[in-house]
């Protein structure tokens, strides 16, 4: 009977993960069907054109830009804040109403930021349609990955390395600094790479804030045109399903750069912390 349960519970496990990945090979294959012929040099590194030849540079640009300035800000922001409720808060109502808060942070739908950034960055701060007004907005919604998942990675370290650390004499912040950070450094790095997906995926609350210009930025004080809002704005207003698969297939080969390229960096760091 034991041993059945166990079989039943393995076919579940991998049945699973089978669907998962199975689901995940779907997706990417259908966008890469219907929009790989779309795909070269002229359409990658050439400025958009709505009649003509169509490039998308312009739009990789501002993505790119979008995804430095909110990972730039939210990072240190996100991992301050859990080091803070994991390794100095008390337990109290002043960690519970930041908890609370994350929580609520984490259920709120994009377009809520949207209008907030737009109200508040766009107007208030007349920041206009801009990068920077999309970036900071996106940084918010990203914000509770990065300190949730922060926050995961610190309770991965055993206590007998911070016990050992105070015990030969350190201080609070070398052991911090020197014992606990490198130790949680790959899980913090994880939330990392979640949020640039999040930051790429983003539409609605880059839409409301960044503006839709479909030209090369010149600063961070532009209005620009991310991946995301140009294809559902060639869907929306041209009806160019094709067109909008080729910019999915651009997309996630910028996913896989970014996501690649940040693993790299979170292995050497972790080696060179060994």
């Amino acid at each position: 009977m034991r041993k059945l349960k166990d079989n039943i519970l393995n076919f579940l496990l991998y049945t699973s993960s089978f669907i998962t990945v199975g689901l995940l090979v779907l997706i990417v294959g259908f966008i890469f069907v219907n929009g790989i012929k779309g795909i070269n040099l002229n359409y990658i590194f050439s400025d958009y054109s709505p009649s003509g030849e169509e490039g998308v540079l312009p739009m990789i640009v501002s993505t790119v830009y979008m995804v430095i300035i909110s990972i730039g800000v939210a990072t240190p922001v996100g991992i301050l804040s859990a080091i803070y409720l994991h390794e100095y808060a008390k337990k109290g109502r002043i960690v519970e109403i930041i908890r609370f808060a994350t929580e609520c942070l984490a259920g709120i739908p994009s377009i809520i930021y949207g209008l907030f950034g737009g109200i508040f960055f766009v107007v208030t701060l007349k920041l206009q349609y801009s990068i920077l007004s999309g970036a900071l907005t996106v940084a918010i919604i990203i914000l509770p990955v990065i300190i949730r998942t922060t926050e995961e990675a610190l309770k991965t370290v055993p206590n007998e390395y911070r016990e050992g650390s105070l015990a030969m004499g350190a201080t609070k912040f070398q052991t911090l600094y020197k014992v606990i950070l490198p130790s949680a450094l790959l899980g913090i790095l994880s939330g990392v790479i979640l949020s640039i997906g999040r930051v790429i995926g983003e539409s609605a609350a880059i839409l409301l804030t960044a503006g839709t210009v479909a030209s090369m930025p010149s600063s961070i004080f532009d209005s620009a045109r991310t991946l995301t809002v140009h294809s559902y704005l060639l869907t929306k207003e041209m009806g160019d399903i094709k067109g909008s698969a080729t910019v999915g297939v651009v997309l996630i080969i910028i996913v896989l750069i970014l996501n690649t390229t940040a693993k790299m960096i979170a292995k050497k760091l972790s080696k060179g912390n060994i």
